[in-house]
């Protein structure tokens, strides 16, 4: 195996264990950007872009650094797309579904409602074709992808008052992250609302928001939503598993040497894992003690995931009838998801079905 494929498959604790060296130092020091859509108090998801930095800078011997800058510091969350388009940044660290208003293919990078879970989504584009289908979609905006970490299936978010019946939904303003799901909300009566997530606590508390959601117990509780909203309805059917993503400028990419091309991908890997195993660790901490702090926890009804359900099929079958990329990537991704459904029917689910009903 050469040193590139090495670099590329191992982790960095492994590199580092094994006394493998890039043969980096004869290269010019490399200097890129890193502007995230999120906050710095977000140490999950924003935690990525910094082990990612810090990886990098450790399997290159000092010779390739990133610099890491949270949303507003180099430009505004929703700036990033346009950035990397115009060669102004070399990476950026987002959510793609912020950005289907350019075009509602993003949404597939990231979540779409009754989608797929972590592990789902990364087998998909990593051996399901999805990485390419995206990737080739993307290249009109000048970058290709990488996993930033997953979240797993998200919570459904914060309300300040009880969601009883489809009824209840009609004119909610509710903050999410937009694409799909917006559009299937907004034909159960919801107005969507795309915001920061930094700016959505003082919307909820002013009334100006009646409902928003992010992402779950760890994050939620850390920029305070339980505070002003009280009911936190599970689960997030529109986020099964949200994919957050280095967005990696495609130019930029293609003038690195091979070694850093191979510690780019590697450290993208390392960061990608940390972050999924910190909700995997943190969030069931977080939850009980947004509980025990008296949040009121409540699953949705099933009539309101069962609209929202058919609601998010008439979106997509829309959406199927005016872009055919937009169609071969849906069914891409619908035709792996029954595979991982039959699969799942005698693997996880009955073994979770039983070990959720055992003491242990």
């Amino acid at each position: 195996m050469d040193r590139r494929s090495l670099i590329k498959n191992a982790g960095i604790a492994g590199v580092l264990a094994a006394g493998i060296a890039p043969a980096v130092h004869a290269q010019a020091a490399v200097r890129w950007r890193l502007a995230s859509s999120f906050p710095r108090s977000l140490d999950t998801i924003f935690g990525s872009a910094e082990m990612l930095s810090k990886t990098v800078k450790a399997l290159s011997g000092g010779k390739f650094e990133i610099t890491v800058h949270p949303a507003g510091e180099l430009m505004p969350a929703f700036g990033v797309v346009d950035a990397l388009q115009g060669d102004n940044i070399e990476m950026a660290q987002s959510a793609a579904y912020y950005f289907t208003g350019k075009d509602p293919v993003f949404a597939f990078s990231c979540a779409v409602p009754f989608g797929l879970t972590a592990r789902q989504n990364t087998s998909w584009k990593d051996y399901g074709g999805g990485r390419k289908l995206l990737d080739d979609f993307f290249a009109k905006y000048n970058f290709k992808t990488a996993s930033a970490g997953n979240t797993g299936t998200q919570m459904g978010g914060w309300y300040r008052k009880e969601i009883k019946t489809v009824a209840d939904l009609k004119g909610l303003k509710m903050r999410m992250g937009g694409g799909v799901f917006g559009e299937a909300m907004q034909k159960l009566g919801v107005v969507p609302q795309n915001m920061p997530a930094g700016d959505v606590y003082q919307a909820l508390e002013k009334g100006t928001l009646d409902a928003s959601e992010f992402v779950g117990p760890y994050d939620d509780a850390k920029l305070g939503f339980n505070k002003v909203a009280p009911f936190y309805y599970y689960p997030g059917w529109w986020e099964g598993g949200a994919d957050l993503e280095f967005f990696i400028n495609v130019k930029k990419y293609n003038a690195l040497s091979e070694e850093n091309k191979a510690i780019l991908d590697a450290a993208c890997k390392v960061a990608a894992t940390d972050m999924t195993a910190k909700y995997d660790a943190w969030n069931p901490i977080a939850l009980k003690k947004l509980v025990a702090e008296k949040t009121q926890l409540k699953p949705f009804p099933k009539a309101v995931m069962d609209a929202g359900f058919k609601a998010s099929m008439e979106v997509f079958a829309e959406h199927e009838a005016k872009s055919a990329e937009f169609k071969t990537i849906h069914q891409s991704m619908r035709a792996f998801q029954r595979d991982q459904i039959l699969w799942n029917r005698f693997s996880e689910y009955p073994f979770n079905q039983y070990m959720n009903g055992v003491k242990i």
